[in-house]
């Protein structure tokens, strides 16, 4: 059987195959981040598609943490009903769910919102000039992500991400690019690493399923972070994470050359340090994903773009070369 179609275990959560769904914006909630019937049935789609996971979409754990202004949230506990509705039907459809919780920092776009950051560096032009975060606004976030763990809980979603990449929140005080800090938070990796660990940390006082990260592995700029600091950020929260999700980029306005696994070497490059790793960047092909895969290059794949555009990747890719893999309620839609 191709590597893919091999079940495997984050934490003891087992996965049917290697194919994972990464977590795509749809901004297509309300002003107040909730669930809307587009959710329901996008989500599940691909869960029908025969992925393994699907990592739910950044979900911010305050208001002004969004992205945008119709962002998914999971800040109060009215959201709770919603997002279980999607969770409910991604089971019923034979996949895994997980959570990604986000806090936008200095690239929240939200109207009238209050932007905060690091220190009070805009991402661009474009962007307002954040407010520099006190220590005691620190800790306030802290808590709005473990009061995000505790909803996620009572969701019932079987895996929790926290991102601290693509240039938001976490990622901000990691990367010296965007952290000027001077106190306990600014300076060395290990102070820019605080905030990281300090959310994982909290987020384990009420979450003992897995627990994994995204990361930027490469900021795309002479002064920021390449893999060997990343690495090192890693080194300081590994007791606490049971994978590593490795994406790149978003700190600073930086396009890099994208083509079929860019991403790819920074995965190995981790998961040969000792992590396991979902990797992926602009993946197409199945047989890139097997190779990678067989040259324990990654443990898993994310796919993004390719599953907007063809949900049941899986599915026909399954019909090649293990049929009996197929979902019934599908087995005579691909010819």
């Amino acid at each position: 059987m191709m590597k893919i179609f091999t079940a495997y275990y984050i934490k003891d959560l087992e996965l049917k195959n290697r194919i994972i769904m990464a977590p795509m914006c749809m901004y297509e909630s309300d002003d107040q981040g909730f669930v809307k019937p587009f959710h329901l049935a996008h989500y599940p789609a691909r869960a029908y598609g025969g992925v393994s996971l699907i990592i739910q979409e950044a979900t911010a754990v305050t208001p002004n943490g969004r992205i945008s202004g119709n962002d998914l949230g999971i800040w109060r506990d009215e959201h709770i009903e919603g997002l279980k509705s999607i969770v409910d039907n991604v089971h019923i459809a034979g996949a895994k769910m997980g959570i990604q919780l986000s806090h936008a920092g200095r690239k929240c776009s939200v109207q009238d919102a209050k932007i905060v950051a690091p220190s009070a560096i805009g991402y661009s032009e474009r962007y307002k000039v954040p407010h520099a975060l006190s220590i005691e606004e620190i800790k306030d976030i802290v808590e709005s992500f473990k009061s995000a763990a505790i909803r996620a809980k009572k969701v019932g979603y079987d895996l929790i991400e926290v991102h601290a990449a693509h240039g938001y929140l976490i990622n901000q005080f990691i990367s010296p690019l965007a952290n000027k800090r001077e106190d306990i938070y600014g300076g060395n990796i290990a102070n820019r690493a605080r905030f990281l660990k300090e959310v994982l940390l909290a987020i384990k006082e009420v979450w003992d399923g897995p627990l994994t990260i995204r990361v930027s592995a490469e900021e795309y700029a002479s002064d920021g972070h390449s893999v060997k600091e990343t690495l090192e950020v890693l080194n300081e929260v590994k007791h606490l994470i049971d994978a590593v999700n490795v994406s790149t980029g978003g700190v600073i306005y930086a396009v890099p050359e994208v083509y079929e696994g860019y991403q790819l070497k920074a995965a190995e490059t981790i998961k040969k340090a000792g992590f396991m790793v979902i990797g992926g960047g602009f993946i197409r092909n199945p047989h890139f994903i097997e190779n990678a895969l067989q040259e324990h290059k990654v443990d898993f794949m994310f796919l993004g773009r390719e599953l907007l555009l063809n949900p049941y990747f899986v599915l026909r890719l399954a019909k090649k070369v293990k049929p009996e893999l197929v979902i019934p309620a599908y087995r005579r839609s691909f010819d």
